[in-house]
């Protein structure tokens, strides 16, 4: 089995980008000055086209001595949404199961060591450096991201949260189109 794994980052500050609007009237969209984050782990399972994600708070802005470093707790969370994944694809049924990743700081150390041996028949493929182009999840971040975050402000990284899992819930439903970000344009049936 073969799955793209990657992690996105969304903020709670909006993300503009051009949309409709109503012929004399300026569409506003609010900001705020918040370093809050929410951080998506996925696998794409690019066979079926399914996702399993999982999410991680970052509260920026809290950040007192004696907390983990941001790459100690990404590494935390890595490691659990790789045991996820192995409950997700159990090795009764899926003998060697693949990841392609990046070169994150948090995709190598003791957590995610543990979490490999847990489950043994995950391995990792590593993508190139700086080659962000190769994992095609970045597609499905990109048109995540449209899809829940551009042009909208929230109160809270509980309602970032929702945003994103209801969106996430959405392409589950229709698999056909993470099918299609992966292999581009549908195919014509001859007629």
């Amino acid at each position: 089995m073969l799955l793209s794994q990657d992690e996105a980052r969304f903020q709670m500050v909006p993300t503009l980008t051009t949309t409709l609007g109503v012929k004399g009237h300026r569409p506003l969209v609010g900001t705020r000055d918040c370093k809050d984050v929410l951080y998506g782990f996925a696998v794409m399972n690019l066979i079926s086209g399914a996702i399993h994600a999982n999410t991680l708070e970052s509260l920026q802005a809290v950040n007192r001595k004696g907390q983990d470093s941001k790459t100690r707790r990404m590494q935390k969370a890595f490691a659990a949404h790789l045991r996820h994944v192995g409950r997700m694809y159990p090795q009764e049924r899926f003998k060697r199961v693949v990841l392609t990743i990046d070169n994150a700081p948090w995709h190598r150390g003791t957590w995610i060591d543990e979490a490999l041996a847990d489950n043994p028949h995950l391995e990792f493929y590593r993508l190139p450096s700086y080659s962000p182009n190769l994992n095609v999840i970045e597609r499905f971040w990109k048109k995540l991201r449209r899809r829940a975050t551009h042009n909208r402000l929230f109160d809270t990284i509980a309602d970032l949260k929702a945003s994103v899992r209801a969106n996430l819930s959405y392409f589950q439903t229709l698999r056909g189109k993470v099918l299609t970000l992966i292999n581009g344009r549908p195919r014509k049936s001859p007629e």
